[in-house]
């Protein structure tokens, strides 16, 4: 019977770990937070959400989705209805460069690059001083895969705290501060 070297056993051992490194050292998402403000995992699942519509600013596409506590008030008729919206509710703005689509036969402009996230969580109590909402803009670096927070520099600018969006979405007040309309389907 023959023995089986004991620093091959080592190296067999230990090579899943250093195989599987780079998977272990990549980024969860879900951590990054604005210093006192929302994080990521506060719209955790986002990808899995239905569309609510899209908008096109220049040079970019965004595509806007919501939680379903959020789709049901759509459908019940928000904002028409004049019911505000369900604590519990979330929506995610998708933001992407835009390029134009290369095989189609007009012009049309396609999502590109993955530039970041902007999150609205609604809890009428965590975010009393804010309409009942809190906001939170993340960045996308497409090089080293990461998101990190906005801050002041960026546009829309982030501050330490969940109130980030309450100054531009006070123009929307009567529509419980969305902008973001469900189109007809």
């Amino acid at each position: 019977m023959s023995r089986t070297p004991f620093c091959l056993m080592l190296l067999i051992s230990a090579l899943p770990a250093v195989l599987g490194g780079s998977a272990i050292s990549a980024q969860d998402k879900y951590t990054v937070q604005v210093p006192g403000g929302l994080s990521l995992s506060d719209c955790r699942g986002y990808e899995d959400w239905t569309e609510v519509a899209g908008s096109v600013p220049q040079g970019k596409i965004n595509v806007i989705v919501a939680n379903p506590s959020m789709i049901e008030a759509y459908q019940a008729g928000f904002p028409g209805n004049g019911k505000q919206v369900p604590d519990g509710s979330k929506i995610m703005k998708i933001a992407y460069k835009s390029e134009k689509n290369a095989e189609s036969p007009f012009p049309v402009d396609v999502p590109d690059t993955l530039l970041g996230l902007g999150c609205m969580v609604k809890d009428s109590k965590r975010f009393a001083d804010s309409g009942g909402w809190g906001w939170g803009s993340f960045n996308y670096d497409a090089a080293s895969d990461t998101f990190t927070p906005a801050t002041l520099a960026d546009n829309p600018p982030q501050a330490n705290d969940a109130k980030c969006g309450f100054a531009c979405h006070t123009i929307v007040k009567a529509k419980d501060y969305v902008f973001t309309a469900y189109p007809k389907r």
